[in-house]
């Protein structure tokens, strides 16, 4: 079979040789009806087969058809057949017909008909050898379809949709099984394209998406008005299937619409497992009607906390953020889709304690949840005053300004990189978790933390990198081939803060269950591959090493922590039985931001040398009575200070080498 679909023009010279040879013999038996002909007609048709073999050899050559890839004959091609087939049909049937007499008197002549007869059977078999290639290659596609891959099923069977299937059955590594059609013409209910059945129209989706095992669903139909593709898409989307629609060649080739060169692929086939789904009752009655304040509204986190807070019905959602242009999209984003919903669009920097104070005193929320932080780890590393005065003076503005109007319920979104932390970030992070647990006890009120780690799809985050770097042709940049991370989808993670702030009395650390932590490189790889490529061969993989304050692997709780399962089974809550020295903690964060102040002058290196073993020192020590902090190493020393990661829940170690 493969031979076959194999052949290349040299073949077709040769098999058309060789049938031009035979056709003339083929025709005169069939106009004369016996086979006896030969002792009356040989040398006639020796004659009209060299004639004809010097006639039609040109014409075909002229018409291109030894220049086609037949495998993918289309009918432009067959009529390039007919046209050479027809031109020398013609100029036979005037050279044989004119010199008929002339032919007579040597012996040559050939009955009128013959030329006629050659041109329908050479018609026959030089078109339907080609025809035959081309439609031996579509069967052979259609029965390589991949067993087991995604059931689709396609809305529209007209040329978008035929080339949709064609070009599923093309290339099985998609992992794709067209299985039939949907279509708003009746009249092509119950018939067969591509041997596919048109099962209904557009109003039988959701009937057959539940009656077929739908996995996924490509709406084919670019000429469809604009209106009518839109109800279709949500027809779609009412079957929670994934749905994805088709530009238009025509649209794609008058600029009309583009295609992004960053790979798409479904994010939960990267989670290895199946995503978090949690029923919202109990959110929604404590959310309905109540004034929720979000900042960094404007984030990956931020901005989906906002889209899933507005369908429970809030009274009045804040939108808090430092950047006017992600503040104005999701605020106009939620306007679009929820008219009805009151919303505030504030521009404030967490870091400035009048604006804070203001902000909260005007709206005054009844739940705060804390979204705005610095979170790319490496860069922290380079920027340390914006670590430590956004992730750590921010909170604490928020947090201040929340327990003087009364605020009820306190959210912060915290990361696994708080726990042991060796870097920056990370030690920013869990001194914000400090200041909630003291603002907890000091106020009595719900006012917790959420741990999780990496959000899939989040803007700075692996996947987006991935993708760009996959768009550029590679390589793929890992900095260890043993790295792990926990992962979640962003809808997921938003999910379990807002049950989580449900859940929390305060003073408590919820950590969500995200399953087993993931290789990078496994992500790496399979995400290659789910954009039809190949590690190695197209994109290739690169090791940069292990960044400053990175771990090989992160951890979700503290040796010193209590862990207890929730009502919620993807839910746990961390506590801690000592209590948090609330005035020592507000000491440190002043003397920390001061310190941080007064090193502006200095580079990044200089301010880690000094900040991140002040952190982290607190960290491991903090207790009910102060205790006094190491002796700052002198700048101008330059002795590089490294912190060691802490091993099995043992204090970090600061290692000075002497200069």
């Amino acid at each position: 079979m493969s031979s076959i679909l194999e052949m290349r023009n040299r073949h077709f010279f040769i098999f058309d040789i060789l049938v031009l040879l035979s056709i003339p013999g083929l025709a005169l038996t069939l106009r004369l009806d016996r086979l006896d002909w030969w002792p009356h007609f040989g040398q006639a048709l020796i004659f009209f087969t060299i004639v004809a073999l010097l006639i039609k050899v040109p014409l075909f050559y002229h018409q291109d058809l030894y220049r086609r890839y037949w495998r993918y004959a289309s009918v432009n091609d067959l009529t390039r057949v007919l046209i050479a087939v027809g031109l020398s049909t013609t100029v036979l049937t005037v050279v044989f017909g004119g010199a008929q007499a002339s032919l007579a008197r040597y012996g040559l002549a050939s009955p009128r008909s013959l030329p006629l007869l050659d041109g329908m059977l050479t018609c026959l078999i030089v078109g339907g050898s080609r025809l035959g290639l081309r439609g031996l290659y579509d069967w052979y596609r259609q029965h390589q379809d991949v067993v087991g891959g995604r059931r689709v099923l396609v809305v529209g069977a007209g040329e978008a949709g035929t080339l949709v299937v064609r070009e599923m059955r093309a290339n099985p590594q998609l992992d794709m099984e067209p299985v039939a059609f949907v279509d708003d013409d009746p009249a092509k209910v119950g018939t067969c394209i591509q041997g596919l059945p048109v099962l209904g129209t557009t109003q039988h989706i959701l009937e057959l998406v539940d009656r077929d095992q739908i996995q996924q669903i490509i709406v084919a139909m670019p000429s469809a008005p604009l209106g009518r593709q839109q109800e279709i898409m949500a027809m779609c989307e009412q079957t929670g299937v994934a749905t994805y629609s088709l530009p238009g060649i025509y649209e794609l080739l008058a600029g009309h619409k583009t295609i992004s060169r960053l790979p798409q692929v479904d994010i939960n086939h990267l989670l290895h497992r199946e995503p978090v789904e949690i029923d919202p009752t109990e959110v929604a009655a404590y959310l309905a009607g109540a004034t929720v304040l979000v900042t960094g509204a404007g984030g990956s986190i931020g901005s989906e906390l906002c889209r899933q807070i507005a369908r429970f019905d809030p009274g009045e959602l804040i939108l808090l953020g430092h950047g006017e242009n992600s503040i104005f999209e999701i605020g106009l984003d939620l306007q679009l889709s929820l008219p009805n919903l009151v919303t505030h669009q504030v521009i404030v920097d967490v870091r400035d304690q009048q604006r804070v104070n203001w902000v909260i005193e005007k709206y005054r929320p009844d739940v705060i949840f804390h979204a705005a932080a610095h979170k790319h780890l490496a860069f922290m590393e380079a920027n340390v005053e914006e670590a430590i005065t956004n992730n750590v003076l921010g909170t604490q503005n928020i947090l201040w300004a929340a327990e003087q109007h009364g605020v009820e319920r306190f959210v912060l979104i915290s990361t696994d990189k708080a726990v042991n932390p060796t870097s920056i970030m990370g030690a920013t992070k869990r001194l914000a978790e400090l200041l909630v647990l003291a603002a907890a006890q000091r106020s009595g009120q719900a006012y917790m933390a959420v741990r999780f780690g990496n959000v899939l799809g989040s803007r700075g985050s692996v996947i987006p990198i991935f993708q760009r770097q996959i768009a550029a042709g590679g390589p793929l940049t890992i900095t260890h081939p043993d790295m792990r991370r926990y992962f979640m989808t962003i809808p997921e993670a938003v999910q379990l803060v807002l049950h989580a702030s449900e859940l929390g009395q305060g003073g408590e650390i919820f950590v969500l269950d995200m399953g087993q932590p993931v290789r990078i490189l496994d992500l790496a790889t399979e995400l290659i591959k789910l954009s039809g490529l190949e590690p190695g061969r197209d994109i290739k993989i690169v090791y940069t090493g292990i960044r400053p304050g990175e771990k090989l692997d992160e951890e979700l709780f503290l040796e010193e922590e209590d862990c207890r399962c929730t009502k919620c089974p993807k839910i746990f809550v961390a506590t801690h039985e000592s209590t948090v020295e609330a005035e020592m903690l507000e000491q440190v964060v002043v003397e920390l931001i001061n310190l941080t102040r007064q090193m502006q002058s200095q580079n990044a290196t200089e301010q880690m040398w000094v900040l991140l073993p002040k952190v982290c020192y607190y960290l491991d020590n903090y207790q009910p009575r102060p205790q006094p902090l190491p002796p700052e190493p002198t700048v101008l020393d330059r002795q590089p200070v490294f912190v060691e990661p802490r091993l099995e829940g043992k204090p970090a170690v600061v290692t000075v080498s002497a200069g």
